[in-house]
């Protein structure tokens, strides 16, 4: 009798933490679902009625959009397009002019140049009126990005949804960090202190759960269950000296003012704790003001002698009532 023993080699990839707690691109562990999320699902639905989803970068956009359209099983008619990208405002415009089939997305709106954002006010007005079955156009922009679409055709107001992303409860970010938990079979034992770091951000929660894996070594799933017991002070640090590169010089200028003389930063620094107080991370000045008339005459200076709007059309994007 001959007895065959076949010894093979598993195709078995261990998961990686990059996979896990994803920093760009679609999360496929770590996903949650949104506040927001129902809204997006009826909206999709609803024949020729378009979409803005509008929010700070990192809400979770995107994949929200792309998690319900795959729940939807639309996702293979989705086109996505960016208005970063020379190529696609080439195919927008294509697409303004007709014949185009299928879920379409725009990201980063707010880049699109004032004449194709008249063309796509027109043309969602038109698709809405029709009730249109074959096309849908889902918009992606920054904060006021359906304000900035509704100028162009105030009577589009009642024919397009616009969902706001906010912060998210800490009751989801927590969500998020215990998947990614589950999938690396660890315990974080600093989950709280995270998820209140990560102010409501689904992409600060998972740069702040990749970094405690990293200073505790865990690149991959462990093999047994582990804990990590790393100081968030220490991750916090850690994350925000890498952020400081995208944002300390920007926020250094503005609180320094056009002046450089210190007893006339007062009204930047007011503007810049709203902002930071702010749920959804973006005010209307005019409101703020309001709210705060103590601050109504240094605040209300700036503004009226264009001094925000002259640093916010060099540095940011600026409406004139919304600093976003």
């Amino acid at each position: 009798m001959v007895i065959l023993i076949i010894v093979g080699v598993s195709n078995t990839v261990n998961l990686k933490l990059e996979e896990v707690f994803k920093i760009s691109g679609i999360p496929s562990y770590t996903f949650v679902e949104p506040v927001e999320y129902n809204k997006i699902k009826v909206s999709l639905r609803t024949p020729g009625r378009g979409m803005i989803v509008e929010g700070p970068s990192g809400i979770g956009k995107t994949c929200a959009i792309m998690n319900a359209l795959n729940q939807l099983g639309i996702s293979s008619d989705a086109k996505k397009l960016s208005a970063r990208k020379k190529h696609d405002v080439e195919k927008i415009r294509e697409i303004l002019n007709g014949g185009s089939k299928g879920v379409i997305i725009i990201d980063d709106f707010h880049k699109l140049p004032n004449d194709i954002k008249s063309e796509v006010a027109d043309y969602l007005k038109t698709l809405a009126d029709e009730e249109s079955q074959d096309i849908k156009i889902i918009i992606i922009g920054i904060n006021r990005a359906g304000d900035s679409l509704i100028r162009f055709a105030r009577d589009l107001v009642n024919r397009i949804d616009i969902i706001r992303f906010e912060t998210n409860p800490f009751d989801k970010i927590i969500e998020l960090i215990t998947k990614g938990e589950k999938a690396l079979n660890i315990e974080i034992e600093s989950k709280d202190k995270l998820a209140a770091e990560s102010y409501g951000s689904f992409y600060l929660a998972q740069l702040l759960s990749r970094e405690v894996c990293m200073k505790d070594g865990v690149l991959e799933k462990c093999t047994v269950p582990k804990k990590i017991n790393i100081s968030s002070d220490v991750v916090k640090q850690s994350v925000y000296d890498n952020l400081s590169l995208s944002f300390s010089e920007i926020v250094e200028a503005f609180v320094a003012g056009p002046k450089f003389k210190s007893e006339g930063r007062a009204p930047y620094l007011h503007i810049l704790k709203w902002l930071g107080e702010s749920e959804s991370w973006s005010i209307s000045l005019r409101e703020e003001i309001r709210k705060h008339p103590e601050a109504r005459e240094s605040v209300g200076q700036v503004i009226g002698k264009g001094y925000m709007k002259k640093f916010m059309n060099s540095h940011l994007r600026f409406d004139g009532s919304s600093l976003f």
